[in-house]
């Protein structure tokens, strides 16, 4: 509507990308006044509205990242909220969500296991039955990826899950040359060799060669796998290495990508040590969603997901520093919904 690659498509996209990322406020003050305290809740919202790392992304990336961010933040309220209510209509709204994260982005599914059995745990202790809203989000779930699953083997003749590219990104970041980053120059957008080999053999069938090439390298030495996987977690958490033109730029960028980290593992740790209610759900949430860069490779956009939740962690750090210096008391381990209705979505 707008021209291809034109200023116009570029300002309504990323115009769209900054409303996800305004949005994304709401789930965030939500969680987290639900796990912690108005005044988190209220810290957490401003951070996100006013952090320029935030804005870079729904200003500069034309992608999902600001979409999959607001997605996994209003999964993670859904979930938390899930305990309280009644009847079919939450379970419809899970399962609607999760069918829109898939066709956005599977990557984001890793955490859907844990989202439906913490939902379901929390439930049964209060004595609420799930199995009917379980099944009803699992049909809509399947309901919304199936016209794209139908596409995709009319398009190709075979049937896959949503994506078919896993092959390809597992060989960009494991062969010849690895160093635990993203091997662009193997990429058909920057490869012209490889580009002309997808177009002459067909997508599935680069995929297939793509990714018997990394199994193969794979196999030939897992310990240097293991090290590639070792040196992506940090750099998942640190950021990966930069090019600036001035050296130090690019030092303090990582450092201050790595202290956001150090500040949600610190946060996070915090959290279950107080059994603050949906704590576990915060440690699955960190633990799942970034581990399928451990194994392909990382870049800093792939975090964003989850920085909804650092965001929080990280200020409730902060809040527990002021209590300390005040000589405030300790928390109470016990739940408190007070308010709770004004928690619900209805």
């Amino acid at each position: 509507m707008f021209g291809t690659y034109s200023p116009a498509s570029a300002f309504v996209l990323l115009s769209i990308n900054s409303v996800f990322s305004a949005l994304t406020c709401i789930p965030i003050f939500l969680a987290a006044r639900w796990i912690f305290s108005e005044k988190v809740a209220i810290g957490a919202a401003w951070i996100w509205a006013l952090l320029p790392y935030v804005m870079f992304w729904c200003t500069r990336w034309v992608w999902e990242t600001s979409l999959s961010a607001l997605l996994m933040a209003t999964i993670f309220w859904l979930t938390l909220n899930l305990e309280k209510r009644e009847g079919l209509k939450p379970w419809l709204e899970l399962g609607l969500v999760w069918g829109i994260t898939a066709l956005s982005s599977t990557v984001l599914l890793a955490f859907l296991p844990a989202s439906g059995l913490w939902a379901w745990y929390r439930r049964a202790r209060r004595g609420k039955a799930s199995f009917a809203g379980v099944v009803l989000a699992s049909g809509l779930f399947l309901a919304c990826i199936a016209p794209w699953m139908v596409r995709n083997y009319q398009t190709f003749g075979r049937l896959f899950f949503i994506r078919d590219n896993f092959g390809a990104e597992l060989r960009l970041g494991n062969g010849n040359g690895a160093d635990g980053t993203w091997m662009k120059h193997l990429h058909p957008t920057q490869d012209l060799y490889a580009l002309r080999q997808y177009r002459a053999i067909g997508e599935l069938a680069y995929i297939d060669m793509r990714k018997r090439q990394a199994l193969d390298y794979i196999e030939a030495d897992y310990a240097r796998f293991a090290t590639l996987c070792f040196k992506r977690f940090v750099y998942y958490w640190a950021g990966p290495p930069r090019l600036a033109q001035v050296w130090w730029l690019a030092q303090v960028k990582n450092s201050l990508f790595l202290a956001t980290s150090v500040l949600m593992f610190w946060g996070l740790g915090r959290a279950l040590r107080q059994r603050r209610p949906g704590a576990w759900l915060l440690f699955w949430l960190i633990l799942l969603q970034p581990a399928i860069y451990y194994v392909v490779f990382p870049n800093q956009r792939y975090r964003h997901p989850i920085e909804p939740a650092m965001a929080i962690l990280g200020v409730f750090l902060l809040t527990e520093v002021g209590k300390r210096k005040d000589g405030r008391g300790s928390f109470d381990p016990e739940p408190n919904y007070q308010d709770s209705e004004a928690f619900t979505l209805e």
